[in-house]
């Protein structure tokens, strides 16, 4: 077999989405297993959807996904232009184009806006409310098959707008071999003469898809199912241009799912979790759409949880590290039914990588959080011991802020509500003397702190666990937090004595 060569053909059109991310990590989980090359090509055809910045956007949400491509706008490569509009300067679309003509697989169609209206409405009937230009119609049109050749030459020398259509054959089946779904047929009947070349010069999706696919040497390629119905004018488009036995292998990926239904770039918004790999901003609408990243995900568990979103390795295992993926992905475990995205599963990946990844993986997004919070970080040491503390408490890289901040100042609020049941004069005078014991303490640890309180109490005859809660209260502010005198080590002896003093001028009023 010649060397795996698959392509992700985005649309720079907005923002990345994450059905689109998981058709980018199947390629290159692909392409990766099988010693492949991953390509990254820019399909901007439509130029009346071109959105400024799009591109780069899909190139920083790759990097961040840790997803390299071996060839691409950025990257360069053999087999380039990668992008479709620098390909269409070249003249390469339309001589494939003219190709069709001239061996009667496609026409010219004059036909102008009004004119295809008025066919919907002509044409329109109970069994058939929408009407399209297929065999059915296409002899009632104005193209090339209606017209005699010197009308067509006449229009053509006129610059006369027009577009090149496929010409659909009559009674024919189309088949390929899809590499999840097994043989998928399709009745050319069913098809109407889709639009190859429009009128601006540029070639569509669907004679684009295969020119490009031709020329770059695509042996795979993977695409959304909602491509199926398209199928067989790509199928004929190969048979009538390069022959089937150069196109590449298909699959067509099964849809991510939301609550009801297909999972939409809108549904962020409505469901409240998001759907673009990070934020996006709509330069035309000015409406930023919240991405995984700036949630608070890591590229680790993102990556993962989309993985799975379709694909298992036939076994319990649910975390996999990129290199992993790499090794276990085969195409055949791709189901072909929906799969539905869990927001509370995909916070439960993200939870797991957090716990997994070493601190040093994780210290520099965490310094951004906490310094995005006003946190000024001095000490990296420091640092380093605090997320060891909490982050196995941390689901999103946002709650390490909460699950910390009292580590580096003192809390602005304490929990009194939860102290006061139970708080009284004993347990005042007992933290009163602590704090003058704790003067005379030789090692300030966890354990001589512990033993400290532990005997105090046992002497004043209070239990030690009614006593943790209001010191927890007054170190962290809180009912959360690592262990109350590991924080108490961790923050040091000036913190504690001071924090302990301010909290009981609160709690005296109790």
């Amino acid at each position: 077999m010649s060397k795996v060569r698959v392509r992700f053909a985005p649309s720079p059109t907005g923002g990345l989405h994450l059905g689109g991310v998981r058709t980018v990590l199947y390629n290159y989980l692909f392409a990766k297993n099988k010693g492949g090359e991953f390509i990254v090509r820019i399909e901007d055809t439509d130029q009346t959807r071109f959105v400024e910045g799009a591109e780069q956007y899909i190139f920083d949400c790759l990097k961040w996904c840790g997803i390299e491509p071996d060839e691409s706008p950025l990257h360069g490569g053999a087999y380039g232009p990668y992008r479709q509009s620098e390909r269409k300067e070249q003249g390469v679309y339309k001589q494939y184009a003219e190709k069709l003509i001239a061996d009667g697989h496609a026409y010219y169609a004059f036909d102008t806006p009004e004119e295809l209206e008025k066919m919907r409405n002509d044409f329109k009937t109970a069994e058939n409310p929408s009407p399209q230009y297929d065999h059915h119609l296409r002899m009632k049109m104005k193209n090339s098959l209606t017209l005699t050749a010197d009308e067509v030459n006449k229009l053509l020398a006129d610059g006369t707008r027009h577009v090149i259509r496929i010409k659909m054959p009559k009674g024919e089946t189309t088949s390929f071999v899809d590499m999840i779904r097994g043989e998928i047929k399709n009745e050319t009947d069913l098809v109407d003469d889709k639009v190859l070349l429009k009128a601006d010069g540029m070639p569509t999706y669907h004679l684009a898809v295969v020119v490009d696919d031709y020329l770059m040497q695509i042996t795979h390629a993977f695409r959304g199912e909602e491509w199926l119905p398209s199928a067989p004018v790509h199928v004929l488009l190969w048979k009538y241009l390069f022959g089937l036995d150069k196109m590449p292998e298909w699959a067509h990926l099964p849809l991510i799912l939301g609550p009801s239904g297909k999972l939409s770039k809108r549904d962020g918004a409505k469901y409240g979790f998001p759907v673009f790999a990070m934020n996006w901003m709509d330069p035309k609408t000015n409406e930023l759409t919240e991405g995984f990243k700036e949630k608070g995900f890591l590229p680790e568990a993102f990556i993962n949880l989309l993985a799975l979103l379709g694909w298992n390795a036939g076994t319990e295992q649910e975390l996999f590290t990129k290199e992993e993926l790499i090794e276990k992905f085969s195409i055949d475990r791709v189901h072909s039914g929906g799969a539905k995205f869990d927001y509370e599963k995909a916070k439960w990946f993200n939870h797991e990588w957090i716990k997994e990844l070493k601190v040093d993986s994780l210290k520099l997004k965490v310094k951004e959080v906490l310094e995005l919070n006003g946190l000024t970080i001095a000490d990296d040491i420091y640092l380093d011991k605090v997320i060891a503390l909490v982050k196995d408490r941390c689901t999103l890289l946002p709650d390490f802020y909460e699950q910390s901040v009292f580590f580096f100042k003192d809390p602005e609020t304490l929990d009194t509500e939860a102290v006061k049941p139970k708080w009284n004069a004993d347990k005042q005078l007992f933290f009163t003397d602590w704090i003058n014991n704790l003067d005379n303490l030789q090692n300030w640890d966890t354990i001589s702190l512990e033993n400290s309180f532990k005997e105090l109490a046992t002497a004043k005859n209070i239990k030690p666990g009614e006593l943790q809660l209001p010191l927890r209260i007054m170190l962290v502010g809180g009912k959360f937090g690592p262990p109350v005198f590991v924080i108490a080590e961790a923050i040091g002896a000036a913190a504690t004595i001071n924090r302990i003093k301010k909290a009981l001028a609160i709690f005296s009023a109790l």
